[in-house]
Formats: C-alpha cells, sequence, structure tokens
C-alpha cells in the first residue's frame, strides 16, 4: 500500500509553525518563479525555512528561496510562500500540497497563487499578467490528482466541486484593482502539465485547441487542495515567454526569471490592492 500524507503529518507541520510566529494569518499566498520579491513588502515578518518544518518538502529550484515569510501585508496577517515545489522535483502531488493544508489547519480563509507560466494564447506577451479564470487539470485528469488516496474528512468531502474553483469576488476585486493602477490584465485559462520539459510545439498547438491560454507546472494541485477545504482561490499567471507554437524559438528557465522582474511590480499592484479590499 503506498504512503500518503496523514493528518498527524499536517498538525505536526502546523504546530512547528505556530510556534514560531505570533500572527493569526488569514491569507496564504504562494509566490511561483521570479515572483518571490513580493514577500520582501511584508512588515515585521517572521521568517522559516522550509527545512525547519517538520515533514516540510524542500525546493530544488533556482528562483524559489524557500522560506515561509509571516507578517502584515496591507492591512492584512499573511502566511507568504517564497517558492514552492512541484510534482518534477520527485515528489508525491499530496507532498506538494502539504503547505495548503498547513494553511488549513491554521484556519486560513483564502489562497492567492501566483506562477510563471508560458502564453499559448498568441496575442499574450512576455510581461503580462493573466488573472486565471478557470483551468485545465490535465495532470490530474490522468491520474495526479492530489486528493488521491484516503480521504482527509478533517478537510473536506471525498468528492469535492470544482465548477466554481477560482473565487468570483476575488476576481472582480482584481479586476478593479488592475483598472485602478493602469496595469492591462488579462484573462484566461490556465493548463498545468507535471514538467520538467518546457512544452513542445505540438504539445502547445493541441493545449490551445484544448482551450488554454498559459501552461505552467505548479498551481493546479495547490488550488484542487485549497478547494477541497472551500478556500476562496485568487489565481495569477505572469506570462514569461511567447508562444512557441511554430517551433522557432528556445525556452529556458533563465528567461522565465527575467521576466518576473518585468511581472513582479504589476502583480503587487493587483494583489496588494485586493489586500486592502479585503
Amino acid at each position: 500500500m503506498e504512503k500518503f500524507l496523514t493528518l498527524e503529518e499536517i498538525q505536526a507541520a502546523a504546530q512547528a509553525v505556530q510556534k514560531r510566529t505570533s500572527y493569526h494569518p488569514r491569507v496564504g499566498m504562494i509566490l511561483g518563479s521570479g515572483l518571490g520579491e513580493l514577500a520582501d513588502m511584508v512588515e515585521a515578518p517572521d521568517i522559516i525555512p522550509f527545512g525547519e518544518i517538520p515533514h516540510w518538502p524542500q525546493s530544488t529550484v533556482p528562483g524559489h528561496v524557500g522560506r515561509l515569510v509571516i507578517g502584515r501585508l496591507h492591512g492584512q496577517d499573511v502566511m507568504v510562500l517564497q517558492g514552492r515545489v512541484h510534482y518534477y522535483e520527485g515528489y508525491s502531488m499530496d507532498r506538494v500540497t502539504l503547505p495548503v493544508r498547513v494553511m488549513q489547519q491554521l484556519h486560513m480563509e483564502m489562497l492567492f497563487v501566483t506562477n510563471a507560466a508560458g502564453a499559448i494564447h498568441p496575442d499574450y506577451d512576455p510581461g503580462d499578467v493573466m488573472l486565471i479564470t478557470d483551468h485545465i487539470a490535465l495532470i490530474a485528469m490522468a491520474g495526479l490528482n492530489p486528493l488521491r488516496g484516503p480521504n482527509l474528512e478533517t478537510f473536506g468531502p471525498r468528492f469535492p466541486d470544482m465548477s466554481q474553483v477560482y473565487d468570483r469576488g476575488l476576481m472582480a476585486l482584481a479586476r478593479e484593482e488592475a483598472q485602478r493602477t493602469g496595469v492591462t490584465l488579462r484573462e484566461g485559462v490556465y493548463v498545468c502539465l507535471s514538467g520538467p520539459s518546457f512544452e513542445s510545439p505540438a504539445d502547445l498547438r493541441f493545449l490551445r485547441t484544448i482551450g488554454a491560454d498559459a501552461v505552467g507546472m505548479s498551481t493546479v494541485p495547490e488550488v484542487i487542495v485549497a478547494r477541497h477545504n472551500n478556500m476562496r482561490v485568487l489565481g495569477l499567471s505572469g506570462i514569461s515567454n511567447k508562444a512557441n507554437l511554430d517551433g522557432s524559438t528556445v525556452t529556458t528557465h533563465e528567461e522565465v526569471l527575467a521576466a518576473g522582474k518585468m511581472i513582479v511590480p504589476k502583480l503587487s499592484k493587483i494583489m496588494l490592492g485586493v489586500l486592502d479590499r479585503l
């Protein structure tokens, strides 16, 4: 029998975090590749390296610092993951999503999740920000669902609904803040693949055909687990590279990190504006 994440492991990780901070975060935030600078805005933070939390997976990817930053941000207590882990690093799906379980164990109401994503929509350019209105859980459809295994009834039902994954109220606030601050906000469907190889032109043409606008290697497992416990979710993709539908360009991780420099100021305006209005 395969070993799955247990409630006791989640509780141990949550207790270790709780002992290191006096804050009571309402909002959990996960920052993607090259987008970790937002965590530096947290006021009077308690900082916990991932390696000091029991059972917590360790990030091995450049652009993911690998620490929790807990403090005050624009009027809200927040817990920010400065970096995340991915399935392609060798972790099981339930281990990848342990941080979201810890957020739930600590009674957080909302998850703000960001990622660096490749454009599939031909009109989207590096540096754009895309509001995720829905996702295609291709990785979960293929069997790698983070809810696979014994259901943790403490958090949610065996068969959770996914008809409104991304919270409509939070999306409305994001649109209003983008308009108020002059940020062009794209909107679209995000698709998650396992990685770590980037997509071939044929992959991208297929993904465009099934309705995807941007592609990445994260986010969807975390969001599925968030919705299992009815957390309200806001998702934003930073477009890091142009659609390579004809094989004429080469995609690199360095390109992804460089695009983050353009994306962070735009993401910050939107996310901080939403925090102000909660």
